[in-house]
């Protein structure tokens, strides 16, 4: 079986996941919410709001959220590859573009784990699981193949990963 079957394959059973309303309700409010990175910049904003002294860390962080994205629709625009047929996979949200890989929301979501656990103890809790749920959620509602996924949170994930020491602007990669 080719790899491109496989993804399809795998695309088909996590999409199958959306028949249930319960998942299909939570996959949809997570893909809302993940749009243009709303979610995690808001929360970014909370932090920012509540952070005090780090408010100028969180902000930071809100920007590698905001530059994983922007980079995200680049690669895009660069790349072209559609989104899995509707015929195939009815998708259960509307998407803002065309184009597949890589998925932004996956991107972003990456990014803010990243950010935020190296922001706050709770972020380091809270984020990455948020974060899987949020790429999970693109598969369910049927508008990205695995591949788009995978490789959206691993740039999300690089590119924070490489501004974590730029967060605190002393040279710290994290807040303990």
């Amino acid at each position: 079986m080719r790899y491109a079957d496989r993804e399809r394959r795998l695309l088909a059973v996590l999409r199958g996941c959306g028949r249930r309303p319960e998942v299909a309700a939570a996959a949809r409010a997570l893909s809302l919410s993940g749009e243009h990175a709303a979610l995690w910049i808001g929360a970014g904003l909370i932090g920012a709001a509540a952070g005090g002294e780090r408010r100028t860390a969180w902000l930071r962080g809100i920007a590698l959220i905001g530059a994983a994205h922007l980079t995200s629709m680049a690669v895009k625009r660069v790349v072209r590859r559609p989104r899995p047929e509707p015929a195939a996979y009815e998708p259960l949200v509307r998407t803002a573009g065309h184009h597949s890989f890589p998925s932004s929301h996956a991107t972003s979501a990456a990014a803010a784990a990243v950010a935020f656990g190296a922001l706050s103890p709770l972020g380091r809790r809270l984020a990455p699981p948020l974060a899987a749920a949020m790429c999970l959620s693109r598969l369910v509602v049927g508008v990205h193949y695995p591949t788009d996924v995978a490789a959206g949170a691993l740039l999300g994930g690089a590119l924070a990963g490489l501004g974590r020491t730029w967060l605190h602007g002393d040279g710290r990669g994290t807040h303990v």
